[in-house]
């Protein structure tokens, strides 16, 4: 006798599929399966690891639940008055550090430090504009002089870059946390990313993408329609620089940008794009809303996009070799384990 037959017969619950497959604290889940509802009978129970969620849609085949905070163990399960389902796996982020204010990715270095910006108000000083959160979790300030820092990005030799699109200057910060000015003049500096000769790309949301050589040398890399927050930038295996600036269309592109500066379109159909990854497999994934639906979408080098994570407020994210991501809202951090390889720190 199958599943199928005793779940028909008992009532009790089963999980066939949970869309998508992982998730943030708030964010919202469709659990489709079978014995979900009955009549006259009370909403089914469901559970992340122990934590209780709210639904928002009860039906016989089909649930969607918020996942709730504090919600753990990496599997979630339907109970009714018959009986409860096997777990099925989920991959939950948890949380890690709360009260900052990032608004691009963050970044990890060799050892597993994760780098993240208090951004604040525009032209607003704060006491901590950059935080370092250890390889075990220990949230410590590491930087107080910046105002609005914006985009991160390191350097080879571990050295951290920041922008601040108050006055368009570029900091370098060493790894023992040491800050100079490193370069002036970025317009509203935002997104950073490093090539592979370790040339740094910034992005100037009023509609620039600079190149800077070691040297410090500038140039006018790609011209881009302006963002009413931020570039994003990441690069792409091949040398392409990707590139997403949030606009006022629910719409908006992501831009593939050839090592010779040529602009091209690489998808369009996403709600207000920000951070930006690859994956080994060379899937690019923005944090950004599809269809309606905020968290972070993957889309395949054939132009396919499905959202993978479901979470509001997602800003950034970094997905590191190991298989772990950090995702970063505009006020906290998570931390999960994902069915996702990142590419090597440097290439």
């Amino acid at each position: 006798m199958s599943m199928a037959d005793i779940t028909g017969k008992n009532g009790v619950p089963r999980i066939e599929r949970v869309s998508p497959g992982a998730a943030i604290p708030g964010g919202e889940i469709a659990i489709q399966g079978a014995g979900f509802a009955a009549r006259g009978k009370a909403r089914p129970l469901v559970r992340f690891g122990e934590a209780e969620a709210s639904l928002l849609l009860a039906a016989e085949n089909r649930l969607i639940a918020r996942v709730p905070e504090g919600a753990a163990g990496g599997t979630v399960r339907v109970a009714t008055g018959a009986g409860e389902s096997q777990p099925h796996p989920i991959a939950i982020g948890i949380q890690v550090a709360d009260n900052l204010h990032p608004v691009a990715n963050p970044a990890v270095d060799a050892e597993g430090n994760i780098y993240i910006t208090y951004s604040g108000p525009r032209g607003e000083r704060v006491p901590v504009s950059l935080y370092k959160i250890t390889a075990n979790y220990n949230v410590k300030p590491f930087v107080t002089s910046l105002v609005n820092p914006s985009g991160l990005a390191l350097d080879r030799t571990g050295n951290l870059f920041v922008s601040c699109r108050n006055d368009g200057t570029i900091h370098r910060i060493t790894p023992e946390g040491r800050a100079e000015e490193w370069l002036e003049g970025m317009g509203i500096a935002t997104g950073l990313a490093f090539d592979r000769e370790q040339n740094l790309y910034v992005g100037d949301r009023s509609g620039t993408v600079f190149r800077i050589t070691p040297k410090r040398e500038i140039m006018v890399f790609a011209t881009i329609e302006p963002s009413i927050s931020a570039y994003h930038l990441a690069f792409h295996p091949s040398g392409d620089l990707y590139v997403s600036g949030p606009t006022t269309s629910s719409f908006d592109k992501i831009y593939r940008v050839t090592p010779g500066g040529e602009v091209q379109t690489f998808y369009r159909g996403l709600g207000r794009p920000q951070g930006l990854a690859f994956d080994r497999e060379e899937n690019l994934y923005a944090a950004a809303s599809l269809g309606g639906r905020r968290g972070v979408v993957r889309i395949t080098p054939q132009g396919q996009a499905e959202l993978v994570l479901s979470g509001a407020g997602i800003v950034g994210l970094a997905l590191q070799s190991s298989g772990r991501a950090i995702v970063a809202t505009t006020g906290a951090v998570y931390t999960l384990d994902w069915d996702v390889v990142g590419l090597p720190l440097h290439g």
